[in-house]
């Protein structure tokens, strides 16, 4: 009688084992459907998630490396230092995240990999998400390269379907060393990256980018004159308005390049793409 009972307690702990990780599981998606739901409602009143930053453990940068960052970017000095510590863990995870690859003999070094990175990461600093899925690799070549997709001489170039980002390293620096002329080679290829992978993603950051980015093409759609004042005015480049993906990637480069002349200039195009970034450039 005694072995018996011993035999049946034996069987009831894998069964309560097995229940309890079974009710901690349906719990957990409970809550997490639950959230998406109440977050959902969130972002059709604010236009934005509900929270960005959350990092069970930060990722961090040597003094090196955050001098670099501060020397090089306006943006990540005028960061609180919360704020720098949140770029910094993302820096190294988008490092980690990526295959940095040199074309032509060219050495990758780690100040290619922290200024290149730095650039998706200051553009998704609103995200939540700010791997950008669509690339895998990064090929760095020192100076403008030859691109047999299109028979010519590129700066830059996205390739989505190789999950591939090209990047000249001289025309890069360029524009890290001058940063006012609305002619940022890593903020405007980022951008399209970021285009193109919101239009596929589903996280909330990419519904809220498309969607911000849609309200603003039938903002300028139904508003000839603003639209004839953008194409009149200094801030965007003529291919600019070639296509929606041109369109938006200049747009970005002068709301980050130059944000508050952008902002008082075109305060409606400022907010809207302050909305799809979710982040407001005119403040650092």
């Amino acid at each position: 009688m005694m072995i018996h009972s011993l035999i049946i307690q034996d069987f009831n702990i894998p069964s309560k084992i097995f229940l309890g990780v079974f009710f901690l599981l349906l719990l957990f998606f409970m809550l997490y459907y639950t959230f998406k739901m109440i977050e959902m409602v969130y972002v059709l009143f604010f236009k934005k998630p509900i929270f960005v930053h959350f990092y069970m453990n930060k990722r961090t940068l040597n003094t090196a490396d955050k001098a670099l960052l501060e020397d090089s970017f306006n943006f990540y000095r005028h960061l609180s230092v919360k704020e720098q510590l949140y770029f910094d863990h993302r820096v190294v995870s988008f490092i980690n995240d990526k295959d940095f690859v040199g074309r032509n003999n060219l050495e990758v070094t780690n100040e290619m990999k922290l200024l290149i990175s730095a650039h998706a990461v200051i553009l998704t600093f609103g995200f939540r998400d700010f791997f950008i899925g669509l690339i895998d690799k990064i090929f760095i070549y020192p100076d403008e390269f030859y691109s047999v997709t299109n028979e010519s001489y590129h700066a830059g170039e996205l390739n989505p379907m190789l999950k591939v980002l090209v990047i000249s390293w001289e025309d890069f620096k360029r524009g890290v060393e001058v940063n006012n002329l609305n002619m940022n080679l890593g903020i405007y290829e980022f951008s399209q990256a970021i285009h193109l992978n919101s239009m596929k993603e589903g996280d909330v950051s990419s519904t809220i980018f498309t969607d911000s980015f849609k309200e603003l093409a039938n903002m300028l759609t139904k508003n000839e004159p603003l639209r004839q004042k953008l194409i009149q005015s200094h801030f965007f480049r003529g291919q600019g308005f070639l296509n929606q993906f041109e369109f938006l990637a200049v747009i970005v480069e002068s709301f980050i390049e130059n944000p508050s002349e952008f902002r008082l200039e075109f305060p409606n195009v400022y907010a809207k793409t302050k909305q799809m970034l979710n982040f407001d450039f005119a403040g650092y």
